[in-house]
Parts: structure tokens; C-alpha cells; sequence
């Protein structure tokens, strides 16, 4: 499997976006469609960026009962993304359910995986908020479990878990890994993270970068730079 850099376009609009993405001349990176993005503009700006010839992250970590789980992953499924998830926590039988409802009659689908705990929990926000008390590895690697079992793709976790996920999971469960600054920059509201460099000594699949690329003085500089240290 290729290492990949995913760029997470948090942006407010399509203006935004095509902004963004027009900066990158003769380049396609894959890029994050997350909620900000496809509740202001909907379907269409997938549709939009998939035209442009971008391979498609929606990241929109459905989470409810299977049944409506399963609908919406259908709804989702006529979308050409290559890549969607869904809450771990949901239960093995939502995700099971998820994934029947994000097959298509010709047996296609998306990259389906499920987000063990955002970057942004820390272990006493775990055991306080959630009351979970065991240590917030070994939930990440339960959960990342259960996804294998219900035939998931792979796990949305922190770069730090990436390595024991791959121990637990297999070498072809894939890990995809938020979390990740620049060793000079800012780590913004999240608790776990690391640099591109360390996130492919961790064993990540695919890091996703949002800010330190977005907000960057030179947008196509820092992409470069995230390639460079991350898939070399």
C-alpha cells in the first residue's frame, strides 16, 4: 500500500475550496471533505472535486442505529469517493451494517473505516467525559478490533497507535492518521499528535494535514514538505 498525504480542506465554502485548490497547478492531492465543508455545500462539491481528478476523503463519522446507518451509507455510495467512516463506538453491528449499505449492486465501494478516538480526547477527557477508564491505547486497539472483525478497511487513529494497530489489525489494516504538525508549528486543539517524519516511523498509512498546510504562508510549499518527510 502507498503512502499517501490526505490535506483536509476545512473550508466554509466551494469559493473557499477551489481557491485553495486551484493553487496546486498540475497537482492532485487527495483531499478531506469533512463536515464544515459538505454541510455548507452538499453532494455537489464532491461531485465538483472528484471532476478536478482529487481522490476523496468525506469524512463524516456517521454514528447511530444501524438501520439508518446502513441507509445513509447508500445515499453515500453514489458519491465516486474513495474513502468514508464512521464512528467505532457505533458497535460491531453498525459497522457491519455500514458497510452493507456502502456496497454497491456491482459489489464496489468505498475505503470504509472507522474512527477509534478523535486526537483530540486525552485519557483523563476518556475516563472524565465518557467514563471509560482503561488506558486510551488499549480502547483504540479494541475498537480498531472490532472494526476488523465487522470486515472495515481500517482506523482513523493518532499516529502514536498507528505501529499496535498494525500488530493488532494486520500490516493491511489501514491507518489513517490525523494528529500530525510540523515539528516547527502549532499543535492547535489536539492532544496526540506528531510530525510527518514521525508518522511514518509509527507505521501510518496515510497522515490527513489540515492547517499546517491550509494556513500556510506557501500552501503548495508545505504539501511538498509533508510528501517529502512523509513518503520520502
Amino acid at each position: 500500500m502507498g503512502k499517501d498525504v490526505i490535506i483536509a480542506c476545512d473550508f466554509a465554502s466551494a469559493e473557499e475550496t477551489f481557491k485553495f485548490l486551484d493553487k496546486f497547478e498540475g497537482k492532485k492531492p487527495f483531499v478531506k471533505i469533512g463536515m464544515e465543508l459538505y454541510y455548507a455545500e452538499g453532494p455537489s462539491i464532491v461531485r465538483e472535486i472528484k471532476a478536478r481528478g482529487h481522490k476523496i476523503f468525506l469524512d463524516l463519522k456517521l454514528h447511530d442505529i444501524p438501520n439508518t446507518v446502513k441507509k445513509a451509507m447508500s445515499v453515500l455510495s453514489r458519491l465516486d469517493v474513495d474513502m468514508t467512516n464512521l464512528h467505532a463506538a457505533g458497535t460491531v453491528a453498525m459497522m457491519e451494517a455500514a458497510l452493507e449499505g456502502l456496497t454497491r449492486p456491482d459489489g464496489t465501494r468505498p475505503l470504509l473505516i472507522a474512527v477509534t478516538q478523535l486526537t483530540s480526547t486525552s485519557q483523563e477527557r476518556m475516563e472524565n467525559d465518557l467514563l471509560i477508564k482503561e488506558p486510551i491505547d488499549q480502547v483504540v486497539l479494541h475498537y480498531a478490533h472490532n472494526a476488523k472483525i465487522a470486515g472495515l478497511d481500517g482506523v482513523v487513529c493518532a499516529p502514536l497507535e498507528a505501529g499496535k494497530v498494525h500488530e493488532r489489525c494486520g500490516d493491511g489494516f489501514v491507518t489513517v492518521t490525523p494528529g500530525v504538525r510540523f515539528a516547527d508549528g502549532d499543535v492547535g486543539d489536539q492532544v496526540r499528535v506528531t510530525t510527518p517524519e514521525g508518522a511514518k516511523k509509527l507505521g501510518s498509512d496515510y497522515i490527513v494535514v489540515g492547517r499546517p498546510i491550509t494556513a500556510a504562508a506557501d500552501p503548495v510549499a508545505a504539501y511538498e514538505r509533508c510528501c517529502r518527510e512523509f513518503i520520502g
